[in-house]
């Protein structure tokens, strides 16, 4: 069922207590459809709203290029047999006032934080906004988005919301590049310089495990820009639990990067 209006999903899932839910923004693809089919082993109702949230754009011409595909997104949602598709309009998502304060972990002035003024504060509005009226049993999130996961548990958990946060790892395309709507921006030639960036970050994760000294982000920005990375807007060490810097190479820690391909910024941990 497709639903517009928010009084109607309201009526629609009332008496429904399993609700499995996938935010997205539409341009859907593989890391999109494996949340779905995880969210379907849980036996319940399966619900996904697409919704390209002006509030979460830093940059109105990043808004506005961002890939749109709602008849194709559709298909594919058909295909894979979706309870209930939510697709709200702007005035019909923002226009009531929301129990729970939003809660903005400090993690979220690092890494994209540092450069996408107001970022994390429209995506934890809009997640806070579906939680109050969708009320979801589960909600699945891919761990491309890392920071983006790890703010909204922590939101979850300080308002002592009713919803658990399935963290799903990340979907890749055959040339180690992780599935994105914005990979639809990229050019050929672009797209072969992100396969190259994520396998030099690999091999960089492997000498950084036996030596921690060996993560050197300024030699490692000069090689990416000469593979023709346009601009590196971090690549940063942490540890994966505690998101500190790893002071041991036993930790469990992830390589986090945001770069940019032309236009097209691409954010990638590994």
């Amino acid at each position: 069922k497709i639903i517009k209006s928010k009084h109607k999903l309201q009526n629609e899932i009332l008496n429904i207590k399993n609700i499995s839910f996938i935010p997205t923004m539409g341009g859907l693809h593989k890391g999109h459809i494996s949340l779905i089919k995880k969210s379907q082993n849980f036996k319940g109702k399966t619900l996904v709203s697409i919704f390209v949230n002006p509030k979460q754009f830093n940059n109105k011409n990043d808004f506005l290029k961002y890939p749109r595909n709602l008849k194709k997104d559709l298909i594919i949602l058909r295909r894979l047999n979706v309870d209930y598709i939510y697709l709200p309009n702007f005035k019909d998502i923002y226009s009531f006032r929301v129990k729970n304060k939003i809660f903005l972990d400090k993690f979220s002035k690092k890494l994209c934080g540092k450069s996408r003024k107001g970022h994390f504060k429209g995506v934890l509005n809009i997640v806070n906004r579906f939680l109050h009226l969708i009320k979801p049993k589960y909600i699945l999130l891919g761990v491309k988005d890392f920071q983006q996961s790890y703010l909204i548990t922590k939101h979850i958990l300080k308002r002592k919301i009713n919803t658990k946060v399935i963290n799903c790892k990340t979907i890749r395309e055959k040339n180690g590049v992780a599935y994105s709507t914005r990979n639809k921006n990229l050019t050929n030639n672009q797209f072969k310089v992100a396969s190259k960036v994520i396998k030099y970050l690999k091999n960089n994760k492997k000498l950084v495990r036996k030596d921690l000294t060996n993560f050197k982000p300024t030699r490692i920005k000069k090689d990416l820009k000469n593979f023709g990375v346009t601009k590196i807007d971090y690549i940063e060490l942490y540890n994966s639990k505690s998101l500190k810097r790893p002071k041991n190479k036993k930790e469990i820690f992830r390589i986090f990067i945001a770069f940019y391909l032309n236009k097209t910024r691409l954010i990638d941990n590994i």
